[in-house]
This record gives structure tokens, sequence and C-alpha cells, in this order.
């Protein structure tokens, strides 16, 4: 594709950092930016504003890593959830999506990705230790695996079986009602629900010695 001749470095500017995004390409970018110049000067200083605001105020929970406008998030801090459970996902996304089920009440722990040595993403880069040291220090019964059902997922499922198997907790893994290749936020509710509630123990989902 032809490069744009840009009448202006600032709109340039603009169009770069939006074709930063995942998903967004400069033609895209282009009419984004745009539609925002044809917008009042008021409705896009309040967009800059709300982007900012979120930027200098959302925290990273200190217990799972979810988002949280505090240290430590609504669904860590809640009396309702049960303890003694936690679900190992790899995003913020999956957390959403799975308590669009309404099939969960225990806890969470967002790993931040998966393994993948293709990508330069090894055990160290993700927030393995963390889930290791809430099994020390708290009194957690089973621990999901909730990853995604692709290679790398599985293999960062068996890492962390192999890292706490000798901790006094069920390991489980999500029914193969998500098909192989999906990512959960691709899955619809009440798949992921049933999975959810079907788990079966990580040791017989296949073997692992």
């Amino acid at each position: 594709m032809q490069p744009y001749n840009y009448p202006s470095k600032y709109l340039e500017n603009a169009v770069e950092e939006f074709a930063k995004l995942p998903g967004i390409g400069r033609r895209t970018a282009l009419r984004l930016v745009l539609h925002l110049l044809n917008k009042p000067k008021e409705e896009v200083e309040q967009f800059s504003a709300t982007l900012n605001e979120m930027v200098q105020n959302i925290h990273f929970c200190s217990i799972c890593h979810n988002i949280s406008d505090n240290d430590i998030c609504s669904i860590c801090s809640s009396t309702s959830r049960d303890k003694t459970t936690i679900c190992v996902v790899e995003t913020i996304k999956d957390v959403m999506s799975i308590e669009n089920t309404m099939q969960y009440k225990g806890l969470y722990h967002v790993l931040g990705g998966v393994i993948n040595p293709m990508e330069g993403v090894g055990p160290a880069d993700l927030n393995i230790e963390s889930l290791v040291n809430r099994l020390k220090s708290n009194d957690i019964n089973e621990v999901i695996m909730a990853l995604s059902a692709t290679t790398e997922g599985d293999t960062t499922n068996f890492y962390i079986y192999k890292k706490i198997k000798e901790y006094n907790v069920v390991v489980t893994t999500l029914a193969r009602g998500v098909a192989f290749g999906n990512e959960l936020e691709y899955t619809d509710e009440i798949t992921l629900g049933r999975a959810l509630l079907n788990r079966v123990k990580f040791n017989n989902s296949f073997s692992v010695e």
C-alpha cells in the first residue's frame, strides 16, 4: 500500500500511535483519527482525559494480578468468594469471560500469558512464583487450570502442575468442551460454564509422569 502524504505531522503522529493498537492497521487508524478531528474539542479532550485517568489510577491486584481500582481487587477482597479455590487464567479478559458464566465463585490468578519459547516468553516472565507463594501461605484446596486449549496453554499447565503437585491441593483442568486451539475469550458462556462445572483432575487428563 502506498504511504499517505499527511498534511500535518500531528495527524501523522496520531495515526502512528493508533496503528500500534492490536488489529488496527494504518487505514483504520487514519479513519479513527479523522473521526476524532471531526468531533467537538470538548469530546476529544474528555476522551483523552479518560485514557489518562485510567493509566494513572488503575492497579493490578497485589494478590491475583487482576485489574483493580485498589491495591486488592473486589474479587480477592470479597467475603462471599470461596477462598479455598483458585482458577488460573492467562489474561484479565479470561477472568471477565469466566465471571460472565456466573458458574464460578472462587478466586483467580492471572498469569499474564503462557509459556511460548517462539515468542521469547518463559516461566520467569509469568506470574507463576506468586501462585506458588499463595499455595504456601493460604489454605487452598483446589487449583483449576483454565488456560486456553492450545499447545502453549497445555505446556504451561504441565509446567505449573509440576511446580505445585507437592502441595496438598487438587489440580483440575477444564473439561474439553472448549475446543482445541480456542481461547477462552472466544468461547461462549454456556460452553465455558459447562467446562468449569465438569472439570477433571489434571493428572487424569493425560499422562504427566
